[in-house]
């Protein structure tokens, strides 16, 4: 089967996303399936994945973003010529999907991946909540009646998409994630990063980003900070460099220079020596939707403190695989002083999180996706000679 990812963004750009459209990637073409990558970025830039196929666009200032309305003449060819195509963001992407695809009857599939109500209250502020609910509920119901499949990766997830009036059959399958590498993972030396044994190390591993409500967590960690005096938060991950550079300048305000570390982005392959070298992953992000961050940690044996919310909700139960709290600053921080000053409550979260991290693991959710493509492709495929057959026939023999 010859299956077509399309994305806005990809690598060098780095975000769940693109990690899991990355390892979904590979586990398909493990499986024997043809998989390509269509999205837009820098032509020059030299990647050494087979398959990803990038269109022009305009670089939207140093996001990893680039902004364009169309696909080459020979990217669009080219993914006229897929079995099936899953798109992963509605916009640019999904619109695509429909002018390029749906005519031919190839089956769309899209997962909706992100809390786009959420987002435009966070990076549209002056726009009224309304408005924003407004033009979401305006556009996304037209368009998951115009995909053949509405995937949604957790099950809060699928609740918002009903109350934003999506009313067509939604799947709920989660993204799967590479498990083995943080299962096994070997700690990183803490002294080597100035450590100490005894010290509570606590991370964070994300996007440096605007909705990803870092400051609220460094007010409760800054709680924290001030009862336990071997508390550590270490940060891993980057961002837009002017969000970067608030962060860091928030830190020194907040006097916590020595007690907050940020390493910036780590190489994915590293990540899981960083989290097992830990004692607990915190996250107070309320815009998650399906959270890989949350579930890797899980996967390391890190009990989880978080937001009762969409996403994180969805995959922490509370007080079996870490701790949840309401979006009040008081409450988070007691919770997270407990998670600090208990050392048993942290081994038992720990292992109750490893375990309950394999209902997540790549080789289960790619089945399970699979057998979504499979079955479309069934539905969809037309009689044999119809337009449409013939059409795809000499598309493809253009392209090879």
């Amino acid at each position: 089967m010859r299956i077509g990812m399309m994305v806005d963004s990809y690598k060098p750009y780095v975000s769940g996303i693109t990690n899991y459209v990355e390892v979904n990637k590979k586990y398909l073409e493990l499986a024997g399936h043809e998989v390509y990558v269509f999205t837009f970025g820098d032509l020059d830039h030299k990647n050494q994945e087979p398959r990803v196929i990038y269109s022009r666009g305009v670089p939207l200032s140093d996001s990893g973003f680039y902004l364009s309305m169309r696909y080459s003449r020979e990217a669009k060819q080219l993914l006229q010529t897929m079995d099936v195509v899953h798109v992963h963001h509605p916009f640019l992407s999904g619109r695509l999907a429909l002018r390029y695809c749906r005519l031919l009857k190839i089956p769309i599939v899209y997962t909706n991946h992100t809390r786009y109500d959420l987002y435009a209250q966070t990076y549209l502020p002056i726009m009224p909540e309304e408005m924003s609910q407004g033009i979401l509920q305006a556009y996304l119901p037209s368009f998951c009646n115009a995909v053949d499949l509405v995937v949604a990766p957790s099950a809060g997830m699928e609740k918002v998409l009903r109350q934003l009036n999506v009313d067509g059959n939604v799947e709920v399958v989660p993204n799967g994630v590479d498990l083995k590498n943080f299962q096994n993972a070997s700690p990183l030396s803490r002294a080597e990063l100035g450590y100490k044994p005894d010290d509570i190390l606590l991370v964070y591993a994300g996007r440096i980003a605007l909705e990803k409500n870092l400051p609220f967590l460094l007010k409760s960690f800054a709680g924290v900070a001030q009862a336990i005096p071997n508390a550590q938060l270490l940060l891993i991950g980057s961002g837009i460099q002017p969000y970067e550079e608030e962060i860091r300048s928030l830190i020194e305000e907040m006097d916590l220079t020595r007690r907050v570390r940020m390493v910036g982005r780590v190489d994915y392959e590293k990540l899981p020596s960083y989290l097992a070298m830990c004692d607990a992953f915190v996250t107070a992000s309320v815009t998650e939707v399906h959270p890989l961050s949350v579930i890797e940690a899980m996967g390391a044996g890190l009990p989880v403190m978080g937001i009762h919310s969409v996403g994180v909700g969805d995959t922490v139960v509370d007080g079996v695989t870490g701790l949840l709290a309401t979006h009040d600053l008081p409450a988070f921080t007691a919770k997270l002083t407990r998670l600090c000053l208990d050392p048993n409550l942290r081994a038992q979260l720990s292992d109750s999180a490893r375990k309950a991290s394999s209902a997540y693991a790549i080789e289960r959710t790619t089945d399970i996706m699979l057998k979504h493509y499979e079955r479309l492709v069934r539905e969809s495929h037309p009689r044999k000679g119809h337009w449409s057959i013939r059409l795809r026939k000499l598309l493809e023999r253009i392209t090879q």
